[in-house]
């Protein structure tokens, strides 16, 4: 494959707002939106397809993923509240308040939703996208599926999805130790074709049923870590349809998030 070819990834499943209190501000985001964004920063194409409310956060998240070059033509306007996620900003370090999930509780994918997202060329959802139980339709009509289980290793998702994904992320902040590893080989073992683990300032390990492979981070003034994994995950997923090495996708996943460290906000 060259590089030149378009490379087209379907975001579906949660947004949310990250309100940061202390610096009273609110940016769009969200584990599969950021995915969206940062694929088309790289000169990809991409689509969000998921549900927003009626309220201003909602007009927002449309409106910044439109001025993103993102397709927004399958987000649907619900009534009642977008999903907003409270933040604060310590020392660089992103800290998680309240979440209020608001009109994503309600959201269920739609056969011709289903039949959009299989006209990409990767299907990219997460832990929080409510897409766990539809993701067998995806996979029956061959469309790859990517899938960010974050931290969360003992989620009731994981069991749920792990044998529908192809590509699957987790996060930890315990480096690279024979636990981790462990827990990757276990997760092969259950159907995806390549299991990937971000270890934040530790760079990130892989696993494809034969070898492991590691890669650390590119070095850069971080401002923000919020959006780092996304961004490795947008970054991963280009190289691997560009028909890179397994090393050569870590590096492009690191690299795209050393640009989004640098700044405050997802993008």
């Amino acid at each position: 494959m060259s590089e030149e070819k378009l490379i087209k990834i379907a975001a579906v499943g949660d947004n949310c707002i990250d309100v940061y209190q202390n610096l009273n501000q609110a940016f769009p985001g969200g584990n599969p939106v950021n995915v969206a964004v940062y694929s088309v920063r790289l000169g990809g194409s991409a689509s969000y397809t998921g549900v927003v409310g009626e309220d201003e956060y909602g007009q927002l998240m449309i409106k910044a993923l439109k001025e993103k070059g993102v397709d927004t033509s399958h987000v649907r306007v619900l009534q009642g509240k977008t999903a907003v996620t409270q933040v604060e900003l310590v020392e660089g370090e992103r800290v998680f308040g309240e979440y209020d999930e608001g009109v994503l509780a309600d959201f269920k994918l739609r056969e011709e939703d289903i039949d959009f997202l299989c006209s990409h060329d990767i299907v990219v959802s997460g832990l929080w996208g409510m897409i766990e139980d539809d993701l067998y339709k995806i996979k029956a009509k061959g469309t790859p599926i990517a899938f960010d289980f974050a931290t969360k290793f003992n989620d009731p998702v994981v069991v749920k999805a792990i044998s529908w994904v192809d590509y699957a992320f987790f996060a930890s902040d315990d480096g690279d130790t024979k636990e981790n590893r462990e827990f990757l080989q276990k997760m092969y073992n259950k159907g995806p074709k390549l299991v990937i683990m971000t270890l934040g300032e530790q760079g990130s390990i892989a696993y494809d049923g034969k070898s492991f492979y590691q890669f650390g981070i590119i070095s850069c003034d971080v401002k923000d870590t919020m959006g780092a994994g996304d961004s490795y995950i947008a970054g991963f997923l280009r190289g691997l349809l560009l028909g890179k090495t397994i090393e050569e996708c870590m590096e492009a996943g690191a690299e795209n998030s050393s640009i989004t460290l640098q700044y405050t906000g997802a993008w």
